[in-house]
């Protein structure tokens, strides 16, 4: 495993991280006690950063993440969000999403704390109250550092350049099929020593020949497009783009924790052998940046 600081926060990360929304069953029906030895897998295996959310599974990701770490919570930073897409981030329920999370986690602590989707909420309503609240939640120490989720790039630019924040989260947005993020997106955070999390570099499972069933048609046929023109990055085993995808954001020094979402133990043996420092070569990342310079998949 390699690892790295994380921002300017201090925190040592590894840059594998675990993802925690296919713990829950978000993606497909889990084992309770088989997530339970992933978990503990991967902390053995030199993975220190688990993210989960209260969204996931309706809270029982953080349950079985807590449960899985009862005398091991020393071993791991755990990030998690607040509030849920379908709430308001008004102060009261900002702190009482936080509480109800450490109760889930069976901790007094989470180190990073980060608001989930921020594109659902007001800006305003973010910074006069959601804002507050996480600095009394930090003062209180429930929790160390705080972070903003969203794919929406210039949103997310936005709220960097408030100063509020240590850290941020995208996702499909440094992938193989949509690389817009590395264009403002993270220059901004080496330059201000926000710390950044990379999510979902398989593109929703597209990357691995195992597209989400809720993707829509014009986005996956747009996304097939481009994936036939990667043919000269794909291996000879099945789902010959996973490799190429996972070391195409491990190896990217700006982006500190790449997540793995995963409920198996066999896909999780296999990311942490991309976890080796070697990235693509040099003339196959600039082919990869030449194909789609400037063109997001998504809106």
């Amino acid at each position: 495993m390699i690892y790295t600081t994380f921002g300017q926060t201090g925190l040592r990360v590894s840059k594998l991280g675990l993802g925690g929304a296919p713990l829950a069953g978000d993606f497909g029906r889990t084992d309770e006690a088989e997530v339970q030895s992933l978990i503990h897998e991967a902390i053995d295996s030199g993975i220190n950063f688990i993210d989960t959310a209260p969204k996931y599974g309706m809270g029982e990701s953080e349950r079985r993440i807590g449960k899985a770490l009862a005398g091991r919570r020393d071993k791991v930073i755990i990030a998690s969000k607040a509030v849920r897409s379908d709430l308001r981030y008004d102060f009261d329920s900002t702190i009482r999403s936080v509480e109800d999370s450490l109760q889930r986690l069976q901790t007094d602590w989470i180190d990073i704390l980060q608001l989930h989707d921020v594109e659902t909420q007001p800006v305003d309503l973010i910074m006069n109250e959601t804002v507050p609240a996480l600095e009394k939640l930090k003062r209180d120490g429930k929790i160390r550092f705080t972070g903003v989720t969203t794919r929406i790039l210039p949103l997310l630019l936005d709220y960097m350049r408030t100063g509020s924040f240590d850290a941020i989260q995208f996702y499909t947005r440094y992938m193989l099929i949509d690389h817009t993020a590395k264009d403002e997106v993270m220059p901004l955070a080496q330059e201000t020593g926000i710390g950044v999390i990379n999510g979902s570099v398989l593109g929703l499972g597209m990357l691995a020949d195992a597209p989400a069933h809720f993707l829509e048609e014009e986005i996956s046929l747009k996304a097939q497009s481009r994936i036939d023109q990667l043919q000269f990055l794909r291996k000879t085993e099945p789902k010959g783009l996973i490799e190429p995808a996972m070391r195409f954001s491990l190896s990217h020094p700006a982006i500190h924790v790449t997540l793995t979402g995963t409920s198996s133990r066999t896909s999780l043996r296999t990311n942490l052998s991309y976890c080796d420092g070697k990235g693509l070569d040099n003339d196959e990342l600039q082919r990869v940046y030449d194909l789609f310079q400037g063109q997001p998949l998504f809106d």
